[in-house]
């Protein structure tokens, strides 16, 4: 029997349940994973917005790290909202020199759904550690302007943005693009080699995007812990969400949680090992 891989997700904890480590826990599991976690800042927060963060000591963080990493060895690692620049260097030391190295996802939340800060100056500055570390970055656009300070009106700005981002930092660059305009969604996977990759879909009605970030990295993660390739992971991440996002609940008075039991879409459709 295939053992399920396990992803190790380093990140926040969500009150509200639509993103953060609730999202990557539901995630994981629903992609056929074990999900443990290292929380870095439990927040309390809705769909109409984020109210109290509050941030996990150093030493609790290590220790969680410590106590996953001794008896339970990842497969894959996702690392969401860090909470803090301490933080940042904790979880750069420790993931720097475990061996074998894994894959490591890393979404860099600056700020939540709802539009609330969940990073600030000092803390996005200390990302450039994660960034060296990592397999695979997952900004949105908002993000990549920040990380860059390069223009991302176009598909072509974002290309070179994420371009010069891989270049910097020699992981792959996952530019998505659901902060654009117009009615479809284009995701540009900048590969190590400069290679580029393109996804492009209709753009999905709903207001219940909470959550959305979240569940595409901590599915790729899972893809990868399970030995696909980056685009296969990618592009399984990608469905899932999609699916996800047309079986949401319509719960909440803001922008809601996605459907991550997938409701009437069929398991078996997402599931698939792609070709």
């Amino acid at each position: 029997m295939t053992l399920p891989p396990r992803v190790l997700i380093i990140a926040g904890s969500d009150s509200g349940g639509g993103a953060g480590i609730q999202a990557d826990i539901k995630t994981v599991t629903m992609l056929g994973g074990h999900a443990m976690t290292a929380i870095t800042a439990i927040t309390a927060q809705n769909t109409c917005g984020v109210y109290l963060i509050d941030q996990t000591p150093g030493a609790m963080i290590e220790e969680q790290l410590q106590a996953v990493l001794s008896d339970l060895p990842p497969d894959a690692v996702k690392i969401g909202m860090i909470g803090s620049a301490g933080a940042a260097r904790i979880v750069g030391d420790f993931l720097a020199y475990r061996e074998p190295r894994v894959p490591i996802v890393f979404d860099p939340v600056m700020v939540a759904t709802s539009g609330a800060a969940l990073a600030d100056d000092e803390t996005v500055a200390a990302f450039d550690r994660l960034m060296r570390l990592a397999t695979v970055i997952t900004p949105n656009l908002p993000e990549l302007h920040t990380l860059t300070a390069m223009p991302v009106d176009t598909e072509k700005a974002r290309l070179k943005a994420a371009q010069a981002l891989s270049r910097e930092n020699g992981c792959a660059v996952l530019a998505k693009g659901g902060h654009a305009d117009g009615d479809t969604i284009v995701d540009i996977l900048v590969d190590v080699e400069g290679a580029a990759h393109r996804w492009e879909d209709p753009r999905i009605d709903t207001t219940s995007t909470h959550g959305t970030g979240c569940t595409l990295s901590s599915a790729i993660a899972t893809g990868l812990g399970e030995g696909r390739t980056l685009i296969e992971a990618v592009t399984r991440a990608r469905d899932y969400v999609r699916a996800a996002l047309a079986a949401a609940p319509g719960f909440g008075h803001g922008r809601g949680p996605m459907g991550h039991a997938l409701g009437r879409i069929p398991f078996d459709d997402i599931h698939r090992k792609d070709q």
